[in-house]
């Protein structure tokens, strides 16, 4: 992830993210791109990944990364993302 992603998925999980879960046990990264957790670490839901059943995208101390659903229990229903254009800053 370069750090212009980064940078907009830390400012969207200050925010609150799509919503909260808590993981239910230890989750190790395997690759690159996953999330690592503590049981019982609260997890800010960035998003569903698309066309993957059960993964999500998070964040959770300072870190943003993949998690199976299997792994957290969601604290209520997530948000329906709504996705807005920012006015171009750039002139013809």
């Amino acid at each position: 992830m370069d750090p212009l992603q980064l940078s907009r998925w830390t400012r969207f999980a200050s925010k609150g993210g799509i919503g909260k879960c808590v993981a239910l046990q230890d989750c190790v990264a395997e690759e690159q791109g996953d999330l690592m957790f503590l049981k019982g670490d609260e997890i800010t839901v960035l998003m569903q990944i698309p066309d993957e059943d059960g993964i999500y995208l998070g964040h959770c101390e300072g870190v943003v990364g993949r998690f199976a659903a299997l792994s957290v229990q969601f604290t209520g229903r997530l948000k329906t993302p709504i996705i807005t254009r920012r006015p171009s800053t750039s002139k013809s």
